[in-house]
This record gives structure tokens, C-alpha cells and sequence, in this order.
């Protein structure tokens, strides 16, 4: 009797402990059942800073969505591509890092080698090994090795063939998409072409896919990240016969705003679908463009696509996370593309290796609304012409062909006055970080990686990074 006592007593003992720890420490409990957010990154293509409406009140485009979204989260702006072409961009994107540090200035075309080694850790593959299923919906963009060597022309794959070290041997469960867009008739399906269709058909075909990836994953308890790289408004330009007229604009121009308006209507489809299925509260939706308009400034910022100046890679940039991010809140914070990678890290408290996401900085505090002080110490972004580096309101330009320019953003936002030969200190000590993040092949805290790139441009690396890049065109027309 006494044991059944002492039994009883240590039961009663531990039940009492259990409920003090449960009370004392109830965050313990919590972090045990956080739901894990779904991530959704769109990424329109060639989308100006200055085409919706919520970033220029006189714009004469419609994108309803875009400003839908800014309402119901969060819109920032001074969000820059890594670069002011395509690309770059996306191998930016899915690896956080600085596409300058491969000598990537150009774009690909179809039978382009992969640029991202199948070593490289990517933001996909980083979010597989945390539990998530991955999918890449859209232009791919960042090379494939073809099994048949070149089966078809430079426009056209026939149906059938095969190709390796794409996006499924880079992180994504599931691929359904095009190489680029000159190549937009043929549709690839994991690792193999399935069909060739009219450009016209492709975008229907890729939202499609995508809304029915929603609605899958809405059956599954499994997290999931959805990168969907959209071709609008890039061209060929091909709106669809239900989006024609809908821009009510007159004109080659309406053709243009046509598409534009397609393309944010398929973000509305993803928004409405998450809302759908019950998912938009536990999804982190993005969506961006991966430079700027393509001949198209928009006033104040100087020049458009390809260009170092700020209409080549300042970017429209909304989040939307309800119950997290703030409805209607602005960020002013100056964030690059690359900080997908280390945001999604955070996102999950996750460490990142020491030889990944070597220029990504997370947004999270951003997100949230609890950043006290700058997110990054500096940021670079590149175009064909050359590099420049931000520090607050200062831009330095390093062109290739050896000259240097300096503006003071603040004070000078459409970049008309050139203040190098004035502050020659400033932009000393710029170029003087731009060259340690390339001295320790990284831009964030963390041991020091290879160094891959050097500054100053000269005749004899230009040389050595076109051979190296000799699929890669100069520009994207």
C-alpha cells in the first residue's frame, strides 16, 4: 500500500511540474505547433517601377491586383533587382547571391549551360531539406544541359526532348515551364518537352498549372514554396483574347498595357485561389519584377531595362502575410531580390551554411514591422554598362569602361547631377567596400568564401568573362 502511495504521490508531483512548465514557459508549446507559412514568389518580367498605380499615382496602366495587394500588406519603396536585366536577376533570386561574382551580365538563350552549379545550394533546395515541396511554374531562364545537344532550333523544341540540370536537380519537386522568352511556344514538364504551342497559349497554360498546384497542395499538410516567374510584360507581347481592350488603352500601347493587365490578373488568380482553398493566412505572398520596363522609362528615375540607373533595376515590391504584416504599410527600406534566400531562412529560424546566400539579407524585421536601423550595410546592382553600390543615399557607379559617377539619392533621385569629382571621399570609400565584398566572396557576417571577381574592370577580364560567357548575349532586347 505504501508504493501505491509513493506511486501516486510522484504522479500527483510530475503533473504539478507539468502544469507550472506549461504555464511558465507556454512559447515552449507554441513553437511545437507553429504552423510553418507556405512562401509564393511572383516574379513578373521587365514590370517598371513606375506601371501600377500604388508606386505612380498617374500611371496609365491598370493592375488592380498589384494595388490590391499593396493594400492588404505591405509595399516597398526601394526594393532593387540585383540586376537591370533578366538572367542575372533570377540567378540572384534562387541563390542569394550577386550574379556579378560569376561574370553573369548577359542573358541566355536555349541551349545555354547551366549557371547554377548543381553543388549550389538554392532557396528551393534549402526549403526542400526544411519540409517543404517546391515547385518552379514559368521562364526559367537560367540554362539546361539538353540530352540530344541541340534537337530544335533556338525557337522551337521538339516534343520529346529531354534535358538535365534544370530546375528539378536544383531544389524544385515539380517544373512545368520555358527555357525563355523567345522560346515560349515549348512547354517543358519536369525534364522534357510535352508540347508546342502558340505564345499566345503559354501564360493561360502556366496559371492554369499554377492554380491547380494551389489546389493540390491545399489537400496536404506539407509546406510549400511556389516560385511562378511570369512572362508578362517582357516580350513577345500576347495577351489573350478575354484580356484584349481591357487596359481601354488605344494603340500599339494598348496592346502593351493588354498584356501588363494580364499579367497582374494572373497574380489576382493566385491571391483568390489562396483565399479559396484557406491558405492565404499561413502564405507569405511576393511578387516583384526582375528589372525595369524594357524602353520604357517612367519619370523620375532615369532610363529603363538594362540600364545601372535607377529605372534599370528599382522594383515595385509587395508583401502580403495576414495577421504578420501590417495591412497598408510602407517600407522604406532599401532591399535587393537576393534577400528571398535569407528571409526564408528566418522565416523558419534556420541557420544558413557558410557557403550559401553569401549576399542575401533577411527582411523578416522589415515584413513585421521591427527593423531599427538599415537591413544591409550596402547593396550592389549591376547592368551591362558596369556595377554601382548604395549606402543610404549614395550611389557610386563603376562603368566598365573606366568611368565613375556618384549621386546622392536623396537629393537627386533622377541621377542629373554626377557629385563624384565633389565627394571624392564618399565615393572612395564605396568602391572600397564594393571591393572587400568581392575580396571575402561574400557581402553578409560569415566566414570568408572564394573570391571570384575583380575590380577594377580592365581589358584583360572583360576579355576572360566574355569567353567565359560566350552563350550569354551583351543585352535583352
Amino acid at each position: 500500500m505504501r508504493i501505491k502511495n509513493n506511486q501516486m504521490k510522484e504522479v500527483l508531483i510530475n503533473k504539478s511540474y507539468a502544469t507550472l512548465f506549461a504555464l511558465l514557459f507556454p512559447f515552449v508549446v507554441w513553437a511545437e505547433v507553429k504552423p510553418t507559412p507556405n512562401i509564393v514568389f511572383v516574379l513578373f518580367d521587365d514590370m517598371g517601377y513606375g506601371q501600377p498605380p500604388s508606386y505612380r499615382a498617374d500611371s496609365l496602366f491598370k493592375t488592380p491586383n498589384i494595388d490590391r495587394l499593396a493594400r492588404q500588406g505591405m509595399r516597398f519603396t526601394d526594393a532593387h533587382s540585383a540586376a537591370a536585366n533578366c538572367t542575372p536577376t533570377r540567378y540572384g533570386v534562387l541563390t542569394g547571391r550577386y550574379p556579378c561574382r560569376i561574370g553573369q551580365y548577359g542573358v541566355l538563350k536555349t541551349y545555354s549551360a547551366p549557371i547554377i552549379p548543381k553543388t549550389r545550394l538554392t532557396v528551393a533546395s534549402f526549403l526542400k531539406g526544411k519540409g517543404y515541396h517546391t515547385a518552379c511554374i514559368g521562364k526559367w531562364h537560367l540554362g539546361m544541359n539538353w540530352v540530344d545537344g541541340k534537337p530544335g532550333t533556338e525557337n522551337q523544341l521538339p516534343i520529346g526532348a529531354r534535358m538535365t540540370d534544370g530546375p528539378n536537380a536544383l531544389g524544385f519537386d515539380y517544373f512545368y515551364g520555358f527555357t525563355h522568352a523567345r522560346n515560349i511556344g515549348s512547354i517543358i514538364e519536369q525534364d522534357r518537352v510535352v508540347a508546342n504551342v502558340k505564345g499566345i497559349e503559354n501564360q493561360p497554360m502556366m496559371i492554369k498549372k499554377a492554380l491547380q498546384y494551389l489546389e493540390d497542395r491545399a489537400r496536404e499538410k506539407k509546406p510549400f514554396f511556389l516560385y511562378f516567374p511570369a512572362c508578362p510584360p517582357h516580350s513577345p507581347i500576347v495577351p489573350a483574347a478575354d484580356f484584349v481592350g481591357k487596359s481601354r488603352i488605344d494603340g500599339k500601347e494598348g496592346k502593351y498595357a493588354d498584356w501588363v493587365y494580364q499579367g497582374d490578373h494572373m497574380l489576382g488568380q493566385i491571391m483568390d485561389a489562396l483565399e479559396r482553398t484557406g491558405q492565404d493566412k499561413n502564405t507569405l505572398l511576393i511578387a516583384t519584377g526582375d528589372n525595369g520596363a524594357a524602353r520604357r522609362p517612367y519619370p523620375p528615375l532615369r532610363e529603363a531595362k538594362s540600364s545601372i540607373y535607377e529605372g534599370g533595376h528599382r522594383e515595385p515590391f509587395v508583401a502580403r502575410w495576414p495577421g504578420k504584416i501590417k495591412a497598408g504599410s510602407v517600407s522604406h527600406d532599401v532591399i535587393c531580390l537576393n534577400d528571398l534566400f535569407a528571409t526564408c531562412a528566418d522565416l523558419l529560424g534556420a541557420d544558413l551554411p557558410a557557403n550559401a546566400a553569401e549576399d542575401s539579407v533577411s527582411i523578416l524585421p522589415a515584413l513585421l514591422g521591427k527593423a531599427d536601423g538599415p537591413l544591409r550595410e550596402a547593396t550592389i546592382n549591376q547592368a551591362p554598362a558596369g556595377l554601382a553600390i548604395r549606402q543610404g543615399p549614395w550611389k557610386y557607379i563603376a562603368f566598365r569602361s573606366g568611368t565613375r559617377e556618384l549621386y546622392n539619392l536623396k537629393e537627386d533621385i533622377s541621377e542629373t547631377e554626377d557629385v563624384f569629382k565633389t565627394n571624392t571621399e564618399v565615393a572612395a570609400r564605396l568602391e572600397k567596400i564594393m571591393q572587400s565584398y568581392f575580396d571575402r566572396g561574400r557581402s553578409t557576417p560569415g566566414p570568408a568564401q572564394k573570391k571570384e571577381f575583380e575590380l577594377p574592370f580592365g581589358r584583360k577580364s572583360e576579355k576572360k568573362r566574355n569567353k567565359k560567357n560566350k552563350d550569354a548575349s551583351s543585352n535583352e532586347k
